[in-house]
């Protein structure tokens, strides 16, 4: 359900996507890229109203929720621009959201599993930051050296190093930090932003206003998924002393490995991915081709319709 969660949501961008370019493309006169500009400030509201609510999201499950509309209001901003440099980053951006905030999806059921109904409410939560002075004190049962300070250099349980390391890796890939392909198709979109003609081909005009929106939509958004994440992985993974890690079955663990290694995969394989997503671009942005393929594709007649002519003859 996770996964089709965040997939689902991509479809619905794709296949708008997809109707868009075929019926409002540039061939198509006055009506060209109609309602071009309600998608550019339509994507810019929610990216803008998504991290804000990212910033106050306490739980892990409601900030992959808000981090799906950050992604989905960029896509819908980058297609509003109706630039095929910026469609090819939109799309390698799109796969590598994905998989993972659907890596994260399943990653969030697992960590917030040691969080037992035993446990003290969220909002009297004492692992939340900041802290109070006595919460500075060592933790009861804790192991203590001679000056009476907590040993450093415990053990980690596999469980909480893997539920950790794969933190890392999902907060990396969603916030754009290098060097995962996360980061890739952020830079890839912000490039496309400020040279839609390609790097090698000078600009006379200024970039737009539109353009500099959306460059500080992404920079903001990025920042404030860091803000947020860094707080949450401190709260889950670094203040807890006492919260036993939760028991992980394999078949839990495996869907998350796949999902991040498809990932890293994107990471080395970037250049043959973002060649595919330049050629689909083009083709979206000139669908005069798929229109006359579509056409001229003589239609087979099915069963039925066979049967029908066949009675219908003398």
């Amino acid at each position: 359900m996770a996964a089709m969660f965040a997939i689902m949501t991509k479809v619905g961008v794709y296949t708008l996507l997809r109707l868009w370019t075929l019926l409002f493309s540039g061939q198509a006169g006055a009506s060209a890229f109609f309602g071009g500009d309600w998608l550019i400030y339509g994507g810019m509201a929610t990216i803008f109203t998504a991290a804000i609510a990212i910033i106050a999201a306490q739980r892990l499950e409601r900030l992959a929720s808000l981090s799906i509309l950050v992604s989905a209001g960029i896509l819908l901003s980058a297609v509003g621009f109706a630039q095929p440099s910026l469609t090819s980053g939109a799309l390698f951006y799109m796969v590598s959201s994905t998989l993972a905030l659907s890596a994260m999806f399943l990653l969030g059921e697992l960590i917030e599993r040691s969080r037992s109904a035993n446990e003290i409410p969220l909002e009297y939560d004492v692992d939340q930051l900041p802290r109070t002075l006595e919460s500075l004190h060592p933790p009861p049962g804790a192991n203590l050296d001679d000056e009476q300070k907590v040993v450093v250099g415990q053990v980690i349980p596999m469980t909480m190093a893997f539920l950790g390391l794969s933190f890392i890796a999902c907060a990396l890939l969603i916030i754009g930090m290098p060097p995962l392909s996360g980061f890739i198709g952020k830079l890839t979109l912000i490039s496309a932003l400020m040279n839609p003609l390609g790097l090698d081909v000078a600009k006379d005009e200024a970039l737009s206003t539109q353009a500099w929106m959306l460059i500080g939509l992404l920079i903001f958004s990025g920042l404030a998924s860091l803000i947020a994440f860094s707080r949450l992985g401190t709260q889950r993974f670094w203040t807890p002393h006492e919260r036993p890690s939760p028991m992980l079955r394999r078949n839990e663990c495996l869907p998350i490995i796949i999902l991040l290694g498809l990932c890293i995969a994107l990471t080395f394989k970037a250049e043959p991915l973002l060649r595919y997503t330049q050629d689909t671009a083009a083709a979206l942005h000139e669908p005069k081709q798929y229109v006359q393929s579509v056409l001229a594709t003589r239609p087979i007649p099915g069963p039925t319709s066979r049967e029908v002519d066949a009675e219908g003859q003398p």
